[in-house]
């Protein structure tokens, strides 16, 4: 993938992330306006919304390191290696920063 695709495809990511963050934490703005009676299934819904939460914050750090690599010349080579992370990959998830190699090791480290 060539720089220029990439860097558009991350800054993409990285507005959806945003918007989807705002509306997760419940930016009046980005979140249409609910009843009171819908005030029991948000107290339901906390701890699904906090996870949500969590995993769009990660992917939001992920898609900035990848601009930062991207910056310094690094998006594209396994952080860990440093052998090329497959077009492949990158094609499926811009944001990569291993192999597949690599990310299987850290995987199951987990």
């Amino acid at each position: 993938m060539d720089v220029a695709t990439a860097r558009m495809r991350l800054e993409v990511m990285l507005e959806e992330l945003d918007r989807s963050i705002r509306v997760l934490k419940g930016d009046p703005v980005a979140v249409p306006e609910r009843s009171a009676a819908d005030a029991g299934a948000d107290l339901t819904d906390a701890d699904h919304t906090r996870a949500m939460l969590d995993v769009a914050s990660r992917q939001r750090k992920e898609v900035q390191d990848a601009l930062v690599r991207l910056d310094q010349g690094g998006y594209g080579r396994c952080v860990d290696c440093a052998s090329p992370v497959p077009e492949g990959r990158l094609e499926a998830r811009p944001e990569a920063a291993r192999c597949v190699q690599c990310q299987s090791k850290r995987e199951r480290r987990r």
